[in-house]
């Protein structure tokens, strides 16, 4: 089990950035998938986009709403996740959730992933 700690969330004008991190305790963080979530009030949880583990090399898929302006990484020496979102737009605001789970590959499904962070409120003012 890992816990996941999320952080950089905030507030944003239109068309700017923003990058969320997500840190998990535990050395095997890198056996694991994770995965980005977010959910705006009255909406259900949403998948943005996802990271394969080390062992399926770090492979990435994105919802179509954000393809081209989210990007996610990891950084396994700092046990860390990034979600950098550029071009923001007012309809990306949300509280942005990442997930994670063992084994390789990845799922749009929040079910799939066994440990969540607590999220980060991420607001993109017009």
């Amino acid at each position: 089990q890992v816990q996941l700690v999320e952080s950089g969330g905030g507030l944003v004008q239109a068309g700017g950035s923003l990058r969320l991190s997500c840190t998990a305790s535990g050395q095997t963080f890198r056996m694991y998938s994770a995965g980005w979530f977010r959910q705006a009030p009255g909406n259900e949880r949403e998948f943005v986009g996802a990271i394969s583990s080390i062992s399926w090399s770090g492979g990435t898929v994105y919802a179509d709403s954000v393809k081209g302006r989210f990007t996610i990484s990891r950084d396994y020496s700092k046990n860390t996740v990034y979600l950098q979102m550029n071009s923001l737009k007012p309809e990306d605001t949300a509280v942005y959730y990442c997930a994670a789970t063992p084994g390789g590959s990845t799922s749009s499904e929040p079910a799939y992933y066994r440990n969540w962070g607590q999220g980060a409120q991420v607001t993109v003012s017009s």
